[in-house]
């Protein structure tokens, strides 16, 4: 196997895993702290590629399309935060789930009233659209910002929630929200606030993506499920765990489709190969979760001791 194409699924795996950490990144705060199952996560990341789509539409501007992609999902999700969430806060994780599921559904048929079924292609920018030459291979310019982007939003969120006051209210309140609120720390305000972050991590997930995933209705539902995964690895609340947990999946996912089939091929006859490789790579990262759940079950790097 060319070493060039390992690197190659390396980066891959590395971009998969820095988007995946900006949808766990806001989900596992808004579980952590306000201990709350937001099914509709998966549908502000979806808004946010719509909403990018539309302003560069509008203006021609990439980085204004994620520019506006981040201001508006973030009042979509203070909106949705102040006019629905904060009234399931207190009730069962079944009442949240199925609110969270209506939204959904009600999140779906919005965008398709307002941009119709047919998917959306977003094209990346001009000056990104070609290969740069990587120690002997080449790979795309606009994955290779993607990492970048990633990695300094990363960076980032992580000075913010440890060296910030903002930041220490956020761990207090993932920690203990009653000793918090005695404390004086006015969780409804913070609570919102860290809903608008997490939708805003959702836009520049969804704007980043759109030009490499097709912008569709019901978009965020698959991601959704793996942002799940992730924080379940990584541990609820916990930044660094969300980032841990959503480089494991990223890397273990996409090395898993790309190099298992080879491997299967090498060791059965093809017509097994063809069926087991694809479907044992589709389950390495739920055998993952399984593995940390039995040895770690509150995760990897669970933000309560």
């Amino acid at each position: 196997m060319p070493p060039s194409l390992i690197a190659e699924q390396l980066l891959n795996g590395l971009q998969l895993g820095l988007m995946l950490f900006l949808l766990a990144a806001g989900l596992t705060l808004v579980f952590g702290i306000m201990d709350m199952i937001n099914l509709a996560h998966g549908s502000l990341y979806m808004i946010g590629a719509y909403l990018a789509a539309a302003v560069i539409e509008a203006s021609g501007s990439f980085l204004l399309g994620i520019a506006g992609a981040i201001v508006g999902t973030a009042l979509v999700g203070m909106a949705l935060e102040v006019a629905l969430l904060r009234h399931l806060y207190r009730r069962s994780h079944l009442s949240q789930v199925l609110a969270t599921f209506a939204v959904i559904l009600i999140a779906n048929e919005i965008v398709r009233m307002i941009w119709g079924s047919q998917p959306i292609l977003l094209n990346m920018p001009a000056a990104l659209s070609g290969p740069v030459e990587l120690g002997g291979f080449r790979y795309p310019a606009y994955r290779l910002v993607v990492i970048g982007a990633g990695l300094a939003i990363a960076l980032l969120l992580y000075l913010l929630v440890t060296r910030s006051r903002a930041g220490m209210w956020v761990r207090a309140g993932a920690s203990d929200r009653e000793m918090a609120e005695v404390m004086g720390i006015d969780t409804r305000t913070l609570f919102t606030l860290v809903f608008a972050i997490g939708a805003a991590l959702c836009a520049v997930a969804g704007a980043l993506l759109g030009p490499l995933l097709a912008v569709q209705v019901g978009m965020g539902e698959n991601i959704l499920i793996l942002a799940f995964v992730v924080i379940t690895i990584g541990g609820i609340g916990s930044i660094r765990g969300a980032l841990v947990g959503a480089l494991l999946v990223g890397l273990l996912d996409t090395a898993g489709r790309a190099f298992l089939p080879f491997l299967f091929r090498q060791m059965f006859p093809a017509v097994i190969a063809a069926e087991a490789g694809p479907a044992v790579a589709s389950m390495l990262i739920y055998m993952l979760m399984a593995a940390v759940l039995f040895f770690r079950p509150t995760g990897l790097f669970p933000a309560r001791g």
